[in-house]
């Protein structure tokens, strides 16, 4: 292996060799041979970094971002784009059979856009849910908790507030590790004429999907099922039907359906009593929610929830004496039969254990 010598040590073979070859040269620091072996080795040293550079670049996992983009074109990858937002969640309220049209826009309270989809008209119940799309790209603008907002102007007989919910699906550009995961799963396995990777690689390579889980086989002989997931959440309707026809187009034709879905989610919720030594219960609560929150992130599509699991990370935790769980109190396997079953984390009660 080559070792690239450092600054002095090149100033240094340097003034060996020149008074190997002249004996009585004056090689001290304030020399004039010390001054030009000072240059030289300047310009060395930069030589080596640049050719110490180039050879990262040689290979996709050391490459800069630039020459990383190069390197998944050859293979005919790019960079996906950010993706917007969009779902069924936004509510509205006003009188019966007043009217909303399609690109009226909603401002939530922390500075976010959205503008309706379609038009409707208020129910009899006073409130009608509207399609809703952010104006913004980026996972930033899902809304996955109810956000209250405001029409910018709201049409005769609407009140101008609204509700926010389930707007999903917007994800942010594809990082630099993201792609190279991406490339290098090709390089590994290249195409195959639609194995099971060739179909999940082909959903990863669809704007607004960053996991994607297959099952062959799942509705019986020459099926596939393809579960996606977008910033770790449910994708947008959006994003199912680009993804279902991107596959359609370069599945084998000998296949005989194949069909993307989005993950069934279920909520967990949990009531734990803990002990506690030298922390709040209100510090505790932010902190077991915070970690329950990680371990539900790490869970797919189909995986199991395991209670001795979550019972571990409270347990782990610094401050936590004991720990008892009032729910739940039991395992749960996921339903892949019927569906694609996602285990989510949901409401967080903690209290005192006497």
């Amino acid at each position: 292996m080559f070792i690239v010598p450092s600054f002095s040590d090149i100033r240094r073979a340097i003034l060996r060799d020149l008074q190997s070859l002249e004996p009585t040269a004056d090689i001290a620091e304030d020399s004039d041979n010390f001054v030009r072996a000072s240059s030289l080795a300047a310009v060395a040293e930069n030589l080596y970094a640049h050719q110490k550079w180039l050879m990262k670049q040689f290979f996709p996992d050391t490459a800069d971002t630039e020459f990383l983009e190069k390197h998944a074109a050859l293979r005919g990858i790019r960079r996906k784009n950010a993706t917007y937002a969009q779902g069924n969640g936004a509510t509205f309220t006003g009188l019966v059979g007043a009217t909303l049209s399609a690109g009226l826009q909603i401002k939530t309270a922390d500075g976010r856009f959205y503008e309706t989809l379609e038009s409707a008209v208020i129910n009899s119940a006073g409130s009608v849910r509207v399609a809703v799309r952010a104006l913004a790209p980026g996972a930033a603008q899902n809304i996955i908790q109810s956000v209250a907002g405001v029409l910018m102007a709201a049409p005769k007989g609407v009140q101008s507030d609204v509700v926010l919910n389930n707007v999903v699906g917007g994800t942010d550009t594809e990082s630099d590790s993201a792609l190279l995961a991406r490339l290098l799963e090709r390089i590994r396995r290249p195409p195959a004429g639609g194995n099971r990777y060739d179909y999940r690689n082909w959903a990863l390579s669809v704007e607004g999907v960053d996991a994607a889980y297959v099952y062959p086989l799942r509705r019986g002989l020459g099926t596939v099922d393809i579960a996606i997931t977008a910033d770790n959440d449910v994708p947008s309707d959006e994003t199912v039907r680009k993804v279902q026809a991107y596959i359609d187009d370069v599945r084998p034709v000998t296949a005989k359906e194949s069909k993307v879905v989005k993950p069934d989610v279920t909520r967990v919720a949990f009531n734990v009593k803990v002990k506690l030594d030298g922390v709040s219960l209100s510090t505790m609560t932010q902190t077991i929610q915070t970690a329950l929150t990680e371990h539900f992130n790490r869970l797919n599509p189909g995986d199991d929830f395991i209670v001795s699991q979550c019972e571990a990370v409270i347990s782990d935790l610094i401050g936590v004496v004991d720990r008892q769980f009032i729910a739940p109190r039991a395992n749960i396997k996921a339903n892949v039969t019927d569906k694609i079953e996602w285990f989510r984390l949901g409401t967080v009660a903690i209290s005192e254990l006497a």
